[in-house]
């Protein structure tokens, strides 16, 4: 930022619906939809300038997940035990589509199964144009994607 230095921004959504399905060995199936109008930072203009330029929200207000490969997992976890694992699958992300691998951590927590993770983004696979404006000097031309995600047992 010009005249204040460096700056990370930072947004979140909580707006995050999915499923994951686990035949007791492996989790064969994920899709995960995050809707992207709700990404919030803790600055209003960032989110507006995000809506039209940068990830174009109104144009491209989700962003999908989907597992291509089985999660070969074992046994069933026990309670508290921590899983590392990679998950492999389709991030569709600005309307384009790449395979990318997200280094996980899950555990079981009582009746839920928690996961986070996080992976690099560089913009320009997915068409992300930096965003430009008066005060910011420049932008990186990557970003972190992280997630703290909870499945819950279908009733």
């Amino acid at each position: 930022l010009a005249g204040i230095g460096a700056n990370t921004a930072v947004g979140r959504t909580q707006a995050v619906s999915g499923s994951l399905q686990f035949d007791g060995s492996s989790i064969t199936s994920v899709e995960l939809v995050a809707d992207l109008t709700s990404l919030r930072s803790d600055e209003s203009l960032r989110d507006g300038t995000l809506r039209r330029q940068g990830l174009e929200i109104d144009r491209f207000p989700s962003a999908r997940f989907i597992l291509t490969q089985p999660i070969l997992v074992g046994a069933q976890p026990t309670q508290g035990a921590r899983v590392q694992t990679t998950a492999t699958g389709d991030l569709t992300l600005h309307g384009v589509t790449r395979r990318v691998s997200i280094d996980l951590e899950g555990q079981l927590s009582g009746a839920l199964v928690l996961v986070v993770g996080s992976l690099e983004i560089l913009f320009a696979d997915y068409g992300i144009q930096s965003p430009r404006a008066a005060s910011v000097l420049s932008v990186e031309d990557k970003g972190t994607l992280e997630l703290q995600l909870s499945f819950a047992k279908a009733q």
